[in-house]
């Protein structure tokens, strides 16, 4: 947890470009901030020009309509330049977000008042090697998965904590994530849930046959290898983005990244567990116990 020493001044209110309401929310938000006396504009996410603005430092809040997988989005585009992110809710989940879409002119006041904080979230940071050779590096917040591609064959993972060997996974795949990705795609394999402040590595495997089928907790500070052997497709994933193909060889080096991801909070900080059931139980495969 920390604060920020300032009220928020310049924010930018980047919309969804796949939810059809988000980019009219944007502007009314915008507007809002305005009246405020808060120097605010508005345009879709993904938008160059967004981009730039948050790169050339003139932004101290974003504003993300959608979504989680707006905030990963938005994770990845702030956290190199230290730009907090607000989230409001307009996607189907939201777990990651602060602001519930009918609440956020009475929330966002509260913002504007100064009376958030900062709750930092770590980031992974996976490099692609090929015949010595770093070839490709990515920035996640969720996970990053190595897995088989389309073909319904295991494949063969050699993993390495802190190159020390530690297991070969004959799986579907193996899932890195972080405190954050471990309410995704890792809960869905199996793994345990972090707390969000914890900076540590959590391996899943994924339909692992023959293998180590717990999920284990790398101490924090630790980097994991993860060498690919295959005859067949093999793939990353990075935050569930399209997949990348890798070859038979290829090692993905994952290590807590220098930058952080800080969300701007207004709950208490106890927030965490108590908002966990609910969203477990909006889940239709999840029956509550009567």
């Amino acid at each position: 947890m920390s604060s920020h020493t300032a009220p928020f001044q310049h924010i930018v209110v980047a919309a969804h470009p796949d939810i059809p309401t988000a980019f009219e929310e944007a502007e009314k938000i915008s507007l809002f901030l305005r009246a405020q006396g808060r120097s605010a504009c508005h345009d879709y996410l993904y938008d160059e020009n967004l981009q730039a603005q948050v790169a050339a430092g003139d932004v101290d809040l974003l504003i993300a309509l959608g979504g989680d997988g707006t905030m990963l989005r938005a994770g990845r585009l702030c956290a190199p330049y230290g730009v907090p992110i607000l989230g409001i809710n307009m996607g189907k989940f939201g777990f990651l977000m602060e602001i519930k879409h009918p609440e956020w002119q009475n929330t966002l006041s509260k913002v504007l008042a100064d009376a958030s904080w900062l709750e930092k979230r770590m980031l992974l940071r996976a490099e692609q090697w090929r015949n010595g050779k770093n070839i490709r590096q990515w920035q996640a917040l969720n996970e990053i998965v190595v897995s088989r591609g389309e073909t319904v064959r295991p494949v063969h993972l050699d993993t390495s904590v802190d190159e020390r060997f530690l297991t070969t996974y004959v799986a579907d795949g193996l899932i890195a994530a972080t405190s954050t990705g471990s309410t995704a795609y890792a809960l869905a394999a199996g793994g345990p849930i972090l707390p969000p402040e914890l900076r540590n590595i959590l391996l899943v495997p994924v339909a692992p046959h023959l293998s180590i089928d717990r999920a284990i907790v790398l101490a924090e500070g630790s980097t994991v290898a993860i060498t690919v052997h295959t005859d067949h497709q093999a793939v990353i994933s990075i935050d569930g983005q399209s997949p990348v193909p890798l070859q038979d060889g290829d090692s993905i080096h994952a290590r807590a990244s220098e930058y952080s991801v800080q969300f701007v909070r207004i709950q208490d900080p106890g927030y965490f567990y108590r908002n966990l059931t609910p969203h477990m139980y909006n889940n239709p495969a999840i029956k509550k116990t009567p």
